[in-house]
């Protein structure tokens, strides 16, 4: 059959003449293409040795390492760039600072680049309290325009010393209230480069604008680029998990192309043709570059100092966007840096959500829906009326349960019926323990008679997966529940430890967290009430599966140990139900047996008294 059908799917899928006509068409097109992209790509390429030397000083530091520097002088500046041809004077004097103050945010933006050097939410806060200041080199611009310049230079616009063309230190804005701010670095009195910010009081994203002011002889080709070229900070309390979200991606042609290194060292991603956003992040917050002009690829960058999974190795990712300012001597882009919360990014673009992890990418099509339309739906609405988000959490697991209870009906009751006919399994596999044949063959008999169906629980089962491994996904990277307390835990979206062991026990490690605890507790009470999944005694010579069972709980508790509190009391919430649910049915079926037995056992007392 297997044969058969993978014939059969290759003629099916055997491309017509046509096809293959319009597929040779399109194959010289791309050939006649690939001069000008050909070009384009070397000169890209030959900037990127830059993007990496232009900051490696910058590329190792960690959270902790990174302290600001104060102000460089443009002596400084000069001789930290080296000699760049006409790029090497600088025409201000010293460094300045401007700073814009939000209800949401406040920005520290240098003439040293021409950018941001520091970023401050003002609702989110790190572990210890401290308010999240999201870009980790606090010396020069996040951001940098390269291109290579006439004389041959590969230049990196965070190295430059800008004219602010402003004099205002500190801008406030509320409500709707925007602003604009804007640096020039000069090259002669006719030509140079501006970048234009514009930022609002009442959303995350901004926009910047890059203009080249008579620049065409000064740059070598069309191709610049811009890109985040600073690391974000770590912001949670277990560095491990957080540095497990760290990546840059790039949507582009409706795809989304993600960066991240699983071993020490570097690599890079190119990507060609029309770019929708590239972005780096960390587990809960990230930045986007939205090019709003024109674009004709993207790279994306990342290092790994250190052994993968130790709390001291540093992630470092990069995104940058390519452009021909060919076709226009003006570039914008949209901005966004702040939480990766859903309707945030959504509001900056539709699928800005899609970096945060919510479920393999077999089930993305139905995760998504799910995610987007009915569980933030519900913690955005419930927080309205409800605050404490763990009873939030409690009334979820129920509302899940309720929704799931056809399926799992269905499967506990085969389970209760397979239960009941332990016995008599146990008798069969003991009558013809020497004969497999004959065994398998009664047994099956025995499921006609009692009309049980072995598999008809693992169906309903297999049907909850999509739901249970999105929830899973969903409550591990849920920005809703971060630093959100219940009970003994202090952040749902952390492990809520309880107690520190006084060694390290592999995979587990040398604390064990409450919810998990309790959740364990209640899998194994389950397992206990249903009898085991099988419900059934193992056939002669197999593995002892009941066994097994009772020792699935005691393995999850490692798995999820350092797992986010929320999911664990999610899944604690749901197994207690299921354990009801169980007791329920055992307690219903026996009723229907000593009725079946009492009516069996009336029947044959009829049945003595009328052959007398």
């Amino acid at each position: 059959m297997i044969f058969a059908l993978t014939i059969g799917w290759a003629f099916y899928t055997m491309p017509s003449q046509e096809e293959i006509d319009q597929r040779r068409a399109e194959q010289a097109l791309q050939d006649s293409l690939a001069a000008v992209q050909a070009q384009q790509q070397a000169e890209f390429e030959g900037r990127q040795d830059s993007l990496q030397s232009g900051s490696d000083s910058e590329m190792g530091m960690g959270v902790d390492s990174v302290t600001d520097r104060g102000t460089e002088s443009a002596a400084e500046i000069t001789e930290s760039a080296r000699n760049l041809g006409v790029f090497s004077a600088n025409s201000a004097e010293d460094t300045v600072k401007t700073v814009i103050q939000t209800p949401l945010y406040e920005i520290e933006l240098s003439n040293l680049g021409g950018g941001p050097v520091k970023y401050t939410l003002a609702d989110y806060n790190t572990w210890d309290q401290e308010q999240v200041q999201m870009i980790r080199d606090t010396t020069r611009s996040a951001y940098s325009l390269g291109f290579l310049s006439s004389q041959n230079y590969n230049i990196e616009t965070n190295n430059l010393l800008f004219d602010p063309l402003q004099d205002t230190d500190v801008i406030s804005l509320d409500g709707s209230d925007s602003t604009q701010v804007s640096y020039a670095y000069r090259v002669d009195d006719t030509s140079e480069i501006i970048f234009t910010y514009t930022f609002h009081a009442d959303h995350y994203s901004y926009t910047m604008n890059v203009e080249f002011v008579n620049m065409d002889q000064y740059i070598s080709g069309a191709i610049v680029d811009l890109g985040w070229m600073s690391g974000l900070r770590l912001t949670e309390r277990d560095r491990t998990l957080d540095v497990a979200s760290t990546a840059a991606y790039v949507f582009a042609g409706g795809e989304l192309e993600k960066l991240q290194l699983e071993e020490e060292g570097e690599a890079e991603q190119q990507i060609n043709g029309t770019i929708g956003w590239v972005s780096t992040r960390t587990k809960f917050f990230g930045q986007y570059i939205m090019p709003l002009t024109n674009s004709t690829g993207a790279l994306l960058m990342g290092e790994v100092e250190g052994v993968l999974g130790e709390a001291g190795t540093e992630h470092t990712y990069r995104s940058v966007v390519q452009s021909n300012i060919a076709e226009s001597s003006e570039l914008s882009y949209e901005m966004f840096l702040g939480p990766l919360e859903y309707y945030k990014l959504r509001d900056y673009d539709e699928h800005a959500y899609d970096v945060v992890e919510i479920g393999y990418a077999l089930i993305r099509w139905f995760a998504d829906p799910l995610v987007r339309y009915l569980v933030i739906p519900f913690f955005t609405f419930g927080s309205m009326f409800i605050s404490n988000y763990g009873v939030l959490i409690i009334l979820f697991g129920v509302i899940v349960k309720l929704v799931l209870f056809p399926l799992t009906q269905k499967s506990f009751k085969s389970m209760a019926a397979m239960k009941d006919l332990q016995p008599q399994m146990k008798e069969i596999q003991e009558k013809y323990k020497d004969d497999p044949q004959k065994q398998q063959k009664e047994t099956i008999a025995l499921y006609k008679r009692a009309k049980v169906n072995p598999l008809g629980g693992c169906l309903p089962m297999f049907l909850q997966f999509p739901i249970l491994i999105t929830l899973f996904f969903f409550f591990q990277n849920a920005m809703v529940i971060r630093q959100k307390s219940f009970l003994w835990a202090n952040d749902l979206s952390a492990p809520d430890y309880i107690l520190d062991l006084p060694f390290t026990i592999p995979l587990l490690g040398d604390q064990l967290a409450g919810f998990v605890l309790f959740m364990s507790a209640a899998m194994f009470l389950q397992t206990k009430v249903s009898g085991g999944m099988s419900g059934g005694g193992a056939p002669s010579g197999g593995p002892n599966m009941k066994a097994f069972q009772y020792v699935i709980p005691f393995v999850l508790l490692f798995v999820f140990n350092n797992f986010a509190a929320g999911l664990s009391l999610y899944y604690l919430v749901y197994n207690v139900l299921s354990v009801a649910q169980q007791w329920i049915i055992n307690k219903q079926s026996a009723a229907k047996n000593t009725e079946a037995v009492a009516v069996e056992t009336s029947n044959n007392r009829k049945g003595r008294k009328k052959k007398k």
